[in-house]
């Protein structure tokens, strides 16, 4: 809705609009109904053409503070007064204060025919009494064939059509005027159309015992407005058509990387998801995508953060207690209003009706996480091509208002892992596949990542498992054969463990060896050393004593040199 609020903004108009009040209305035909003039509202019975008059009077009344006149040809007051009392408008209110004023005027057939004389003049009067009585702006003219239904001349109808759609604009009264859709034609006589500023069709359809309603601006003069088909709802807060115009690829991305909850996962993307991504979770039944999307949700929670949770398949009191089993707990969240679950078989709506749901719950509880568990059981309602497209449509309008979303999907056992039964992965940012690893008579839960647009992820298949604390994420193991998980993993830890300790036992048993070698080694020396000692000893003995008597030979020597000389002395 965003990209068509602007350029609603940027388009000019051409001619003044008043505003519906209506939501997506107002989008869809770029600024609301065409001011002073008249517009046809036509469709089959119940599809909501009274509801959507109605609500036109009551908006402007109470939020542009425009009076209205409700003109009914089929309804009393007071069947008016009680259909919309459900939508919250107090009629009986609005027209104690006059701000709107509702005339019932009743058409007898056969009366017309008896006098066989037939204009509006009597219906002018009325209408002028009407509209001064309370200074009126708009006005509602439900239905109009009552008023033509037995005259048979199609040149006076065609006259009188203008004249009263004329004395609408004289008067600058904005005008929604219904009328039942013919064979063929817009409208049983097939000529308001030609005369309205504005044309709008609304239509009932079922396919396959599947309910839908549709609205299409069919003409809008002066004025561009949106052209294609439109769904909408009727529920307790009135009528809501959602634009599905597409979306042009010009929205805003964040850099920012928020937690999934579980560490290990972060850590496999790169630290988290984007703010703001759609991530799909595939697999086959039982591998857990739900409680993924749980540990998402709860960790969303954790941050202050709202999340609006559409689950098809469980009620909310069965997810809550389910999840407790695996230490996720929800109820928190759902008292702190932080978490919303919305739980429906998707045979409720159509599929265009289930967008609509989205949009408006979107709006209404402003989440910051969206969980649609699984997209898969839209095939009830639609085909593959027509899920892709709603799923596509929603993920652009998810992107334009930053609000990160998780999908999950079944994928069956036959089938390839790695494709998706609506096929959407093209519009998906983060692609996780959940699988059954079968080894050794065992069933073990594995996941990887397909895809992950701009950040650098894990190409590892971890096994993970559902535990009493929330799901943990096992280290990867590596056998011959691939990944080994459950048993086989702990039987192949168990046999290299021991063919570790086999190991260690011969090189603790080897080093003994050279240890006791090296002791033997260090005493040989040791013992060398102490002969190598001792002989070294015993010649530095012989030689002191060598150097001894050599000094002894050289003292006698001198003494009898001595001795000599002194006899000599004496002889003389």
């Amino acid at each position: 809705m965003k990209a068509i609020r602007q350029r609603t903004n940027s388009v000019a108009t051409g001619i003044a609009k008043a505003k519906t009040g209506i939501a997506g209305l107002d989008e869809v035909t770029y600024g609301g109904l065409p001011a002073g003039r008249p517009t046809l509202v036509c469709g089959s019975a119940g599809c909501g053409k009274t509801l959507l008059g109605m609500e036109f009077l009551v908006r402007g009344a109470t939020e542009f503070g425009e009076p209205g006149v409700f003109v009914a040809f089929e309804e009393t007051s007071k069947e008016l007064t009680e259909n919309v009392r459900s939508l919250g408008f107090d009629l009986d209110k609005l027209q104690r204060r006059k701000k709107i004023l509702i005339d019932y005027v009743h058409v007898e057939r056969s009366e017309i025919t008896e006098t066989g004389e037939y204009d509006l003049d009597g219906l002018f009067i009325r209408l002028a009494d009407a509209v001064e009585t309370i200074g009126a702006k708009r006005i509602v003219l439900d239905t109009l064939e009552t008023l033509f239904s037995s005259l048979p001349n199609e040149a006076i109808l065609r006259a009188e059509l203008r004249r009263l759609f004329r004395w609408l604009k004289d008067r600058g009264l904005t005008a929604v005027i219904t009328a039942e859709r013919g064979d063929g034609t817009l409208t049983r006589n097939g000529l308001e159309e030609y005369v309205s500023d504005c044309v709008i069709l609304l239509d009932h359809r079922v396919i396959d015992q599947v309910a839908t309603r549709r609205m299409r601006i069919v003409k809008y003069r002066g004025t561009v407005h949106g052209t294609n088909e439109y769904p909408f709802l009727i529920d307790e807060d009135g009528l809501e058509v959602l634009p599905i115009t597409s979306i042009s690829l010009d929205h805003q991305v964040s850099s920012q990387r928020i937690s999934s909850g579980i560490p290990d996962l972060d850590a496999m993307l790169g630290g988290g998801l984007y703010r703001g991504s759609a991530m799909l979770v595939s697999g086959t039944a039982g591998t857990g995508k739900s409680s993924i999307s749980a540990q998402f949700s709860r960790a969303a929670c954790d941050r202050k953060e709202r999340v609006l949770y559409f689950a098809f398949e469980e009620s909310p009191a069965q997810i809550v207690r389910n999840m407790r089993s695996i230490g996720i707990d929800l109820q928190p969240a759902i008292d702190a209003d932080l978490f919303r679950c919305i739980a429906a078989r998707p045979t409720l709506h159509g599929l265009e009706s289930h967008l609509a749901v989205i949009h408006k719950n979107i709006r209404e509880f402003k989440p910051s996480l969206l969980v649609i568990d699984p997209i898969t059981n839209f095939a009830a309602v639609g085909s593959t091509g027509e899920i892709k497209s709603m799923l596509m449509r929603l993920v652009d309008f998810l992107k334009t208002i930053q609000l990160t979303a998780v999908f999950t999907s079944l994928t069956t056992g036959g089938n390839s892992q790695e494709a998706t039964t609506v096929a959407v992965s093209s519009v998906i940012d983060t692609w996780i596949v959940l699988r059954d690893i079968e080894l050794n008579g065992e069933r073990n839960r594995g996941m990887y990542v397909i895809k992950s647009r701009g950040m650098a992820h894990s190409n590892q298949i971890r096994e993970f498992a559902l535990t009493p604390n929330g799901i943990q994420l096992i280290e990867p193991y590596l056998g011959i054969e691939g990944v080994l998980t459950g048993s086989a993993r702990l039987a192949q830890e168990a046999k290299e463990r021991a063919a570790a300790d086999d190991k260690k036992r011969t090189l603790d048993r080897k080093q003994r060896l050279v240890a006791q070698k090296r002791l033997e080694l260090d005493a040989q020396i040791e013992a060398l050393r102490s002969r190598f000692e001792n002989e070294i000893a015993e010649l530095s003995r012989d030689v002191d004593e060598a150097n001894s008597k050599v000094d002894q030979l050289v003292s006698n020597r001198d003494a009898m040199a001595a001795s000599r000389r002194l006899r000599v002395r004496e002889g003389r």
